[in-house]
């Protein structure tokens, strides 16, 4: 998917029509209030300033209910959207919605993954390795090595 358009949603055409930011940084993430989940969504809560100065708009994006995301976010203060995903429809277009495996047994569901798309609406780097307790960072420095900006 890298240097191809993303994939349409309605956000992401609010975000290219908006002008505000540069860069939307899309992330999948399997479930709200789940260790690993918590840890990437508050990496980026505690960096949230330095992505919005780096004119960056974050969207979280997993299977979770709008009500699950609603408390997900109050519970942490999360200042940043997260979109439900329950059909996993996005997912799949995205290509995250995939086979993974634990503990010996195999099951469907969310490859942790994170697109960050440039104001024409291309996927210009794609983070497959998720450092989930230090991801806004690793945006940021993914972001800076690659001079994107």
């Amino acid at each position: 998917m890298l240097n191809q358009k993303a994939p349409h949603f309605s956000e992401l055409k609010k975000y290219l029509d908006s002008k505000k930011y540069n860069f939307l940084v899309l992330y999948f993430y399997p479930k709200d209030n789940t260790p690993s989940c918590t840890k990437e969504a508050c990496s980026i809560r505690d960096n949230f300033a330095e992505l919005e100065k780096s004119k960056i708009k974050i969207i979280g994006v997993s299977p979770d209910s709008s009500e699950s995301h609603d408390k997900f976010k109050t519970k942490y203060e999360l200042p940043f959207q997260l979109i439900p995903d329950e059909d996993k429809s996005l997912a799949t277009s995205y290509g995250v919605w995939g086979e993974k495996s634990m503990y010996g047994r195999k099951y469907f569901g969310i490859l942790r993954k994170t697109f960050i798309i440039d104001s024409s609406g291309k996927i210009i780097r794609v983070i497959d390795k998720v450092d989930t307790a230090n991801h806004a960072n690793q945006i940021l420095d993914e972001m800076k090595n690659n001079k994107i900006f």
